[in-house]
């Protein structure tokens, strides 16, 4: 399943092309700007706050500020799942 927004890159030929060489990759539209149903807002929120009041050098920098963080919650279904319950979609 893919949620999306309508965003330009969606609507490319290349991403239509996708899907139709994708049958079983289903599609579901978000309206326009809706953050609070979007689980992967949360996602980000839970990395940013992870590297608040960090003052990256450089790119090598912040790839190691970020990798503390985002390996939590890579291994961490309780996590994942909490990003998916703070949207206000309905989940299992």
């Amino acid at each position: 399943m893919l949620f999306w927004d309508g965003g330009r890159p969606h609507h490319a030929a290349l991403t239509h092309r996708f899907l139709k060489e994708n049958p079983r990759l289903k599609t579901e539209r978000f309206p326009a700007y809706a953050p609070e149903l979007n689980p992967d807002e949360f996602v980000w929120n839970y990395l940013k706050r992870g590297i608040a009041n960090s003052a990256p050098k450089d790119l090598a920098h912040l790839r190691r500020l970020i990798s503390g963080p985002l390996g939590r919650l890579k291994r961490s279904q309780k996590l994942l799942r909490g990003c998916l319950k703070a949207s206000e979609l309905s989940w299992p």
